[in-house]
């Protein structure tokens, strides 16, 4: 997704009505299982963070569509990822959903087939072979994995290629002066929403909806109180272009540092940010479509999702502090407003849902202000439409 305005036009507004996608997307079962085919498998997905994984032999599995995925650290310290599948029966390998593996070998519980932690068949217990059978034939089927910055990606598709930071949207922001990969989790949030994955995408595109359902998120932020993202979003933007105030501008209202219940910093402020980082209050970075992360002073928080169903996803909210942070803040102030936020959108997510299955309710229409919708829409059609040429 690349940004829509130019140097000449800078206004950043869709300039014409464009429908949405068709209103089966959201429940149809079949479009669903389009999407997992034509995104889900084929992209590099947010699963854990290294720290989940930190000892050798640690394991965790992940449900990505109806695949079954095991992730673990071989005895050498290498993150490894496979199908969580035996190549004898296809019987599921791993049963727990995390924990830690009592051997250097993963062994079926149904025939005792057992592969090395590298995925390598290395013992079979029948008393004979077939002939010509050779171990090295049949390995785990092995699953694409990428770090970036201590986060741990893996890809479904069989030729996967390049690495997960290669897919962040070119738009995301820089997050380079955050020390991600030292952060600890202080708090996990698990959500079922029920809604489709596409609809919380578009909610988070947009911020039409932010002076009704994010009334405190709309005070600490002025700029989503008039409905809008960022400067450019207002189409008389010029006509302000000089003025710093926040609802103009983007960033904090005035006296606050930070997404918290009091805009205040609760921990140190992070001492590698900008002046400009500072002041913008929030920092995103977004990896299709599994991921967001947003930087702030003085924490970090990432979103994942989780496709359960036509109508269910799962969303998997984390916040991240420095350790001096986390021993020494009381972090509920920043917890409990996030968890707001995210809980508004959730319900008006679900809200948004159940609308859809009128049977006079085809498409939808996009405001100038959804440009970001418009280009995730065009985001899933070139998926779609890369995944039929390749069929």
């Amino acid at each position: 997704m690349q940004p829509i305005a130019s140097e000449r036009d800078p206004y950043n507004g869709l300039t014409r009505a464009e429908p949405t996608l068709p209103s089966s997307a959201y429940w149809d079962a079949g479009s669903y299982q389009k999407d997992l085919d034509a995104i889900w498998y084929r992209s590099w997905l947010l699963v854990c963070r290294e720290a989940d994984l930190a000892q050798p032999l640690a394991f965790r599995r992940f449900r990505i569509g109806t695949q079954d995925i095991v992730v673990l650290r071989d005895e050498t310290g290498e993150l490894r990822a496979f199908h969580n599948t035996c190549r004898h029966r296809g019987s599921q390998l791993c049963q727990e959903s995390e924990g830690q593996l009592k051997a250097r070998l993963i062994t079926c519980p149904y025939h005792a087939w057992s592969y090395s932690l590298r995925g390598d068949l290395v013992r079979v217990p029948s008393k004979s072979l077939p002939e010509g059978f050779d171990k090295a034939d049949y390995p785990l089927y092995r699953v694409a994995l990428s770090v970036w910055r201590g986060f741990v990606f893996v890809n479904l598709q069989e030729d996967a290629a390049g690495s997960a930071q290669a897919f962040f949207d070119p738009a995301s922001g820089d997050l380079c002066n955050w020390p991600l990969e030292t952060l600890v989790s202080g708090h996990v949030l698990r959500k079922v929403m029920n809604c489709n994955w596409k609809i919380f995408w578009e909610n988070f595109n947009e911020c039409l909806h932010c002076p009704g359902v994010h009334k405190d998120l709309s005070r600490l932020v002025p700029i989503y109180g008039r409905g809008l993202m960022g400067r450019h979003d207002d189409p008389e933007w010029a006509r302000h272009a000089d003025n710093d105030a926040p609802e103009f501008s983007g960033g904090l209202r005035a006296g606050a540092e930070t997404w918290s219940r009091d805009g205040q910093a609760h921990g140190p402020v992070f001492s590698s940010l900008t002046p400009a980082e500072r002041a913008a209050g929030q920092t995103y970075a977004t990896c299709l479509p599994s991921m967001f992360i947003v930087g702030h002073v003085d924490y970090v928080r990432t979103v994942r999702l989780v496709p359960l169903g036509p109508e269910q996803t799962e969303l998997v909210a984390e916040w991240l502090f420095s350790p001096e942070a986390l021993a020494t803040t009381d972090i509920d102030n920043i917890v409990a407003f996030g968890t707001q936020v995210l809980e508004e959108d959730a319900t008006i997510c679900e809200v948004n849902q159940r609308g859809l299955r009128s049977l006079r309710h085809q498409a939808g229409v996009l405001m100038p202000e959804e440009y970001d919708l418009h280009r995730f829409h065009n985001w899933v059609r070139e998926r779609h439409a890369a995944r039929e040429a390749s069929a």
